[in-house]
């Protein structure tokens, strides 16, 4: 009986409140508002539970993603003012102009939620694209981050329009005598996005490739690509932030064609003493002869010299007429048997060995192949074995490298020069 009593004083205290209309409504806003927020929690719990026991199937393992960027949680969110925008016309006592003010409210936080759910979104398919092959080829990151900035924009004037109780083409026709502005403060935007499609329509980035922009201070590899910038982390693990319109407005090396082709090039000269060029004696030819490398093209070359020779006739005693073998040409077709031969050079690949022209600082012999990696490390370790071993083999063709006198040469010119002066006093005295 204790609850039909209490029943019965609730009523008679409600009927009491039709005295009071003020308080009346101010008492139906906070149920309705009590209500609100008890059903946003119910729906969030909800939400958020099912779309985790979904998420535990196979197929449906995306919706891990929407979890994980919070999109039902954005959307459980949207219940509250839901609720209290079509829950308005059960509140006794308000007013048809607060009752639309409210609604309007309610309206703008429900476009506000929804906003952010779409955002959301986008992220959410970001994580689902950044897991599928080709986004190991083209990045959209730019896309939806642009995606998003329209989307914030059109929300914006939307729930702006809303509160003020005013057609959104309103606001728009206004924003068309501001697009002057909005161009100046959005330049590097459009020029970003701009040169964002290109580089992805034109394949001309991907994530992974190892860029060099040295007026941008970078050499490394691209780690992320947005809207506007790209990012490179150079090889001493530094972050270079690029804007992306300067990748198409400036030149930058991107390595990708090299490390698709499987191989790496080696362009380096060994500049060659020309003091030290000449003729192959008789006995050298010999020696050299006996080197595996050397055996068919001395052999082939010996016969060419003989028939050319030959053809002159008594001419042929001039030693000028003659043809003969000389030690840098014969160091020369070493070298390139050498690289024919090495395990570690590219064999459908150029490979060639080449002298340029002559300079101050030698006889230039360039080595131009491609190694059998494009591993940085054990590009550098081949490079490394193959001048190391040419190096070593130059004085058997009676060969050295050029190199400038440094200061021991001075003083060991100077010392012998003294020496002789004083050998030569002596045998005067004498």
């Amino acid at each position: 009986m204790d609850i039909q009593r209490f029943w019965r004083d609730a009523l008679d205290l409600w009927g009491t409140l039709d005295q009071h209309p003020l308080l009346h409504a101010a008492l139906g806003l906070a149920v309705l508002l009590l209500v609100s927020l008890l059903i946003g929690r119910l729906a969030r719990f909800l939400v958020l539970h099912a779309g985790r026991l979904l998420g535990r199937q196979p197929a449906l393992r995306w919706l891990d993603d929407l979890r994980h960027n919070k999109v039902f949680h954005r959307l459980a969110q949207t219940t509250p003012s839901l609720v209290v925008q079509f829950g308005l016309k059960l509140v006794p006592e308000l007013s048809n102009t607060t009752q639309h003010f409210l609604g309007n409210i309610a309206l703008a936080v429900t476009l506000l939620f929804m906003t952010r759910a779409l955002s959301c979104l986008l992220d959410a398919l970001l994580d689902i694209y950044a897991r599928t092959e080709h986004a190991r080829t083209r990045s959209i990151k730019g896309y939806m981050q642009l995606a998003k900035m329209m989307l914030w924009i059109f929300a914006a004037i939307v729930i702006v329009a809303t509160l003020i109780d005013r057609s959104p083409l309103l606001l728009l026709s206004g924003l068309g005598a501001m697009s002057a502005v909005l161009l100046l403060v959005y330049k590097d935007t459009l020029l970003s996005f701009v040169a964002s499609v290109q580089l992805t329509s034109n394949d001309m980035l991907h994530v992974g490739d190892w860029i060099e922009m040295p007026q941008a201070g970078a050499d490394g590899d691209v780690v992320d690509i947005t809207l506007h910038t790209v990012k490179v982390q150079n090889f001493d693990k530094t972050i270079v932030s690029i804007p992306t319109w300067r990748l198409m407005s400036e030149s930058f090396r991107n390595y990708r064609g090299m490390q698709q082709s499987g191989g790496r090039r080696i362009k380096r000269s060994l500049f060659i003493d020309a003091a030290g060029v000449r003729f192959l004696t008789p006995e050298e030819e010999r020696r050299l002869g006996q080197v595996n490398l050397l055996g068919d093209y001395l052999t082939q070359k010996r016969q060419e010299l003989h028939q050319w020779n030959e053809a002159l006739g008594p001419t042929a005693e001039l030693a000028a007429n003659r043809r003969k073998l000389t030690n840098i040409g014969t160091f020369r077709a070493f070298a390139l048997a050498y690289l024919k031969n090495h395990p570690n050079v590219h064999a459908n690949m150029t490979c060639m060995v080449r002298q340029m022209q002559t300079t101050a600082e030698g006889v230039p012999l360039e080595i131009y192949c491609f190694t059998t990696t494009t591993a940085w490390a054990e590009y550098e370790r081949i490079q490394g074995d193959i001048f190391d071993y040419l190096l070593a083999v130059l004085p058997e063709f009676g060969l050295s490298l050029y190199q400038q006198p440094s200061g021991n040469d001075m003083r060991a010119g100077l010392a012998a020069r003294s020496q002789a002066q004083a050998q030569h006093l002596e045998v005067e005295r004498a």
